[in-house]
């Protein structure tokens, strides 16, 4: 059983844990979407479904996507635009935690992110997201001395 009394002398290894800083430069990385891999009831071939070009696309030109070093990385992707597409083509929401987990091997959302020990530095002229119209944060360190 554990002390209840805490050792003074101990050491905190977490203190306050490194995180690797991801760029966002919106280069485009990875493959585009395979051809020739999708089928309907007759065989024939079919399109990626909309939604999923436009994920894919997001997460081609993610920040994560520069941590997605190998091919290895991209086919699994691959596997999970699969079932993107079969989620949004065929209306199976089922398979929608099936992605989220998958995704979030690559820090999809904020909380995965810090999981990961992930941040991405976004530019002042990011086109995605909330542009500064001067009350917002524009970073921790201005949060944390008003709230002080």
């Amino acid at each position: 059983m554990a002390s209840p009394h805490k050792n003074p002398n101990a050491i905190r290894r977490n203190k306050e844990p490194e995180k690797t800083l991801l760029k966002s430069d919106t280069k485009m990385r990875g493959f585009a979407l395979p051809d020739g891999v999708l089928t309907d009831k007759h065989g024939e071939p079919e399109d990626w479904h909309p939604m999923t070009k436009k994920w894919w696309t997001a997460w081609r030109k993610s920040p994560q996507a520069a941590g997605m070093l190998s091919e290895v990385d991209w086919y699994f992707m691959v596997d999970t635009a699969l079932i993107h597409h079969n989620m949004w083509s065929n209306g199976r929401w089922e398979f929608a935690n099936e992605v989220r987990m998958r995704v979030a091997k690559f820090g999809a959302t904020p909380e995965d992110r810090n999981r990961l020990r992930m941040e991405i530095d976004v530019p002042e002229t990011s086109p995605v997201g909330i542009k500064n119209k001067g009350n917002e944060v524009t970073s921790l360190d201005s949060r944390r001395s008003r709230i002080s």
